[in-house]
């Protein structure tokens, strides 16, 4: 950059911290910043993870790290993003707007994780969720075994929570992982990787039962002694196809929540929360030939009708 644009810039930026550190009483809001790749068809990715960020009050920001061509049939085509211009995204958010919380979504190679490890262990940030997407719900690969070992090595020991379905858990350790009394066990194996918390989320056991188990299990301190603590979060299916891009939903709510100060196990116990208003809400929508996105703006765009409420 020559020296006159480079000092033009600077008196720019000057000029702007000046304004704003004049402004009384300024106004903080969660900032989240999303790596992942981009839905072309608006229900997952990124698309997804900033309607729930925005719809829980933060505000979002994104490093996209592969552009999909998809839709509620499934992914047709997948670009990766250059690992110098995905660095480079991260940079440039973290520097300016800074960052309280980080999700983690699809991330197509391990060249790629390696990059996302690296400019995050560059910028000193520890408070990460991370949704290792390694298939789409039509049953897309979105990442092969080595992405998920690169996973596993490169940013579990990063990782504030994991927050792993049913397929991605089988994945990771290499077998079937189908029952609730499977959960434990590979909970606890899943945690001994690194990551401060596992959250296995059972919304593909087969059977289709009526109930619904998630896992939760973390690291904490209790009377300053090193503790590990389990909780089981319950609650009804809904009956419904429309479940296009709730993985991304619940790790956006967790990162949105951990970034408004909530502590672990309550945003993960709000998370799920939302994410199954998102679902019920989502019932009434006719998007797409296939199975559809949640409704996020549910609280702000009721899909019952009158005589429902």
């Amino acid at each position: 950059m020559p020296v006159k644009e480079e000092n033009n810039l600077r008196v720019l930026k000057s000029n702007y911290i000046n304004m704003k550190l004049s402004k009384p009483n300024p106004i903080l809001i969660p900032k989240v910043l999303s790596i992942a790749g981009s839905d072309s068809g608006g229900g997952a990715g990124i698309q997804a993870d900033l309607k729930v960020i925005t719809a829980l009050g933060g505000f979002g920001m994104t490093a996209i790290t592969a552009i999909t061509a998809q839709n509620t049939l499934g992914v047709t085509r997948i670009q990766d993003i250059d690992l110098d211009v995905i660095e480079a995204q991260i940079d440039a958010v973290v520097t300016d707007i800074g960052v309280d919380v980080v999700k983690i979504g699809m991330l197509a190679s391990p060249a790629i994780v390696k990059t996302v490890a690296a400019a995050l262990k560059k910028h000193g940030i520890r408070r990460i969720v991370l949704d290792p997407v390694l298939r789409a719900t039509s049953g897309a690969s979105l990442g092969g075994d080595d992405t998920a070992r690169t996973m596993v090595t490169e940013l579990f020991p990063l990782a504030t929570i994991i927050t792993p379905n049913l397929h991605e858990a089988s994945i990771l350790l290499g077998r079937p992982i189908v029952a609730v009394d499977q959960f434990k066990a590979a909970a606890e194996e899943l945690l001994a990787f690194g990551p401060r918390a596992v959250l296995i989320k059972g919304g593909h056991l087969e059977g289709e039962p009526h109930e619904l188990v998630d896992y939760l299990i973390w690291h904490d301190r209790k009377d300053d002694v090193p503790v590990v603590f389990h909780k089981e979060f319950k609650h009804p299916r809904i009956p419904t196809v429309n479940t296009h891009g709730t993985g991304c939903s619940l790790s956006s709510a967790i990162a949105t929540y951990l970034a408004d100060k909530h502590d672990l196990s309550h945003s993960v116990a709000k998370a799920i929360s939302f994410v199954s208003a998102a679902i019920e809400a989502g019932q009434r929508l006719e998007i797409g030939q296939g199975p559809g996105p949640l409704w996020h703006m549910h609280d702000f765009y009721p899909t019952q009708l009158p005589d429902q409420q």
